[in-house]
């Protein structure tokens, strides 16, 4: 155990029933310290969220990838802010103002960030939400002066089919000097949804979060509630989930190849890693009855078997047979290497900081993969290695991918070859889905005293991602919580275009792959 951990221990006021790792309630002072000590580098924000009158912080351990909750009171609707002096936590504290009312003392950034002004609502989900005219008030871009500079604005409307988001460039002929993102287009209020619902119909809620992620977002989802629950899960149940896992991650990687080299003219790459991941979402239609695998994965286990491997051999085959070829005329076509390589270079300081996961992290030599710190069943019975490197720029990020798929091929080969018999699924206990009354004067979203919390963390094929619950001894979700790993990477995209020219932002960009609606939430 780390000493920050321990420190961290010795200085809760209470330890409250969350598996499998404590959440600790502090006083301000404690608060602050952490948020010193993460500051300093001794640890990483794995996530800040908020109740109507308490806020909770997720710390990581970058000794041994242990997870810790810091939970604060705030009665009086102030806390002392992260953002202050650590800025990873400056957008999650914005999101807690609009959202709870909850404001951070000292906080450098005040501006709205979820909220448009078109809720008609302050603080939906705090105590005392209050009507306000819904006016889309603008929104104050940050400044960038000086006789040669000139703004771009872009969005939320894009010429493709993504999702919205507005990028407000500041420039200097050709190269990019600031670049503002506003996001929030596509709140969808995940948070209210998950208050007071169903076990069932918060699984489906979390799994819509980013459909692209949506294995990544379930497994997280069923890890937590099964955490708070004790719900058991069979074996086969947790090899079938990695295997799913797994697939989309290969999917996804495939995709972006594509997409990152399209973006530099290169259409060719597109159109072949295009083919190659759908063949891979053909075989997760054969292999579990749908494309995404949307639903597939459930507190207690899995709703498909899968009842033949032939597919999933085949694939890994026909990938292997082909991927390489790809790789090779990337690596060896000079014009599209003149547009990736020193390209969008990412600050490995500055990954390490923001504590950036997924192939954005590990191109800039932040080794971090949930799989294998903290890990999750079947990860550590898998032979796989987690590729790095430390340039920092499209390139880097692209080999980052190529290294995966491969990485994931084999995961896949490995998993179909040892998937052990049996059950996919135990069945809850039949008194988790009894509709439990709420104490007469409680709210549905404040702790009971027999009240049990779930924390769980995923690799998904972006990074990180982290699902809390909190359920009652019926099974029934009284709170929720989940973080994307975009909410990290989206303003690393701001520090790595910097210095570029405006023609490579698409390409910046691609090379990210964040999601609006993980981050947005």
């Amino acid at each position: 155990m780390s000493t920050l951990r321990t420190a961290l221990l010795n200085a809760a006021l209470t330890i409250e029933e969350q598996k499998p790792w404590p959440r600790i309630t502090v006083d301000a002072d404690t608060w602050r310290q952490a948020t010193l000590a993460v500051a300093a580098g001794n640890a990483t924000l794995s996530g800040l969220w908020a109740e109507p009158s308490a806020v909770h912080m997720a710390i990581l351990d970058d000794e041994d990838g242990a997870l810790m909750v810091l939970t604060l009171g705030a009665p009086d609707g102030h806390f002392p802010s992260v953002g202050l002096t650590h800025p990873p936590a400056q957008r999650l504290e914005r999101a807690i103002v609009d959202l709870y009312g909850l404001v951070p003392e000292g906080m450098p950034d005040d501006r709205r960030w979820l909220d448009h002004d078109r809720w008609g609502l302050r603080a939906p989900l705090g105590r005392a939400p209050r009507a306000v005219p819904a006016d889309g008030a603008p929104y104050s871009f940050l400044k960038a002066e000086g006789p040669p500079l000139h703004q771009i604005a872009v969005g939320p409307v894009h010429a493709g089919i993504i999702e919205p988001g507005h990028f407000r460039f500041s420039a200097n002929g050709e190269i990019v000097v600031r670049l503002e993102e506003r996001l929030g287009y596509v709140h969808k209020g995940i948070e209210s949804l998950l208050t007071d619902t169903t076990l069932e119909a918060a699984a489906k809620i979390v799994a819509r979060v980013s459909g692209d992620s949506t294995v990544a977002y379930s497994f997280a989802f069923a890890r937590a509630a099964e955490a708070a629950l004790g719900v058991g899960v069979p074996q086969r149940a947790i090899w079938l989930r990695a295997l799913m896992a797994e697939l989309e991650r290969l999917a996804n990687h495939l995709g972006d190849i594509g997409a990152i080299c399209n973006d530099a003219a290169f259409a060719l790459m597109l159109a072949h890693c295009g083919m190659l991941r759908e063949e891979v979402l053909r075989t997760a239609k054969v292999a579990f009855g749908h494309r995404l695998m949307m639903d597939r994965i459930v507190p207690g286990g899995v709703t498909s078997d899968l009842a033949d491997t032939a597919s999933i051999k085949t694939l890994t085959t026909r990938v292997r047979q082909r991927f390489p070829r790809l790789v090779e005329l990337y690596d060896n076509t000079a014009s599209l290497q003149n547009r990736t390589v020193s390209t969008g270079r990412l600050d490995p300081d500055l990954a390490r900081r923001f504590g950036a996961g997924g192939p954005i992290g590990r191109a800039s030599g932040r080794g971090f993969d949930a799989r294998k710190t903290p890990s999750y069943p079947p990860y550590g019975d898998l032979d796989f290695k987690v590729g790095k490197r430390e340039n920092g720029d499209v390139d880097a990020r692209i080999w980052v991918r190529v290294d995966e798929v491969y990485e994931s091929l084999e995961l896949i080969e490995q998993i179909v070859d040892r998937l052990p018999a049996g059950p996919i699924a135990y069945p809850l206990n039949p008194a988790l889905r009894e509709r439990r009354v709420p104490q007469a004067g409680g709210l549905a979203n404040e702790p009971h005293d027999n009240s049990t919390e779930g924390l769980a963390v995923v690799e998904g094929f972006r990074g990180d991602v982290l699902v809390w619950l909190r359920t009652d001894e019926t099974g029934r979700v009284l709170r929720g919580a989940v973080r994307d790993p975009s909410v990290f990477q989206w303003p690393l995209l701001e520090a790595a275009i910097e210095g570029n020219i405006v023609a490579d932002f698409p390409i910046c960009n691609k090379s990210f792959n964040c999601s609006y609606s993980g981050q947005d939430l």
